[in-house]
Formats: structure tokens, sequence, C-alpha cells
């Protein structure tokens, strides 16, 4: 089943908000999780498109990036996210 844009947004922020009082940066398998029929390939495609409309952000520790809602998290405020 392909995934459709708009539909996996949705999913993808649902997720991230539903677990934001615990966590605000997740790694891309978690994402994954999220759609666990499709590839791993499509929902990167959709991670990116989501990035680069500036719903989500990438953020990196130097070894691993981590993918997080735009302004989310307590990385945010010191970064001067807006």
């Amino acid at each position: 089943m392909a995934l459709v844009y708009d539909d996996a947004k949705a999913k993808i922020v649902e997720f991230v908000e539903s677990k934001s009082k615990t966590k605000s940066k997740f790694y891309f398998n978690d994402l994954c999780g999220v759609f666990p029929e499709e590839k791993q390939r499509d929902v990167k495609k959709i991670l990116n498109q989501m990035v680069a409309e500036e719903i989500m952000i990438y953020w990196s520790s130097g070894s691993t990036t981590l993918y997080g809602l735009k302004g989310a998290g307590k990385q945010a405020a010191a970064e001067h996210e807006d």
C-alpha cells in the first residue's frame, strides 16, 4: 500500500505529539514503526518532505540523526528554533 502524504503526515504528527511528555526527538526506526507495513524508503520520503516543509527538523548528536517537530523540546529554546 502506497503512503498518501497528507494521511502519513497526520499520523506522524499525532504519534510525535502523543509521546511529547516523554520525548521530543525520535529515531528513524521509531517513526517507521508508525507504518510497519510500509517500506522504510517510503517513510523516509515522507519525513524528508516534512523537513522541507519545516514541519519536522533534523537534530544531530554528531553520530546519530533524530527527527522532531519544529519548535518542540528542550533544545528548541536553546537553539533559537521558532
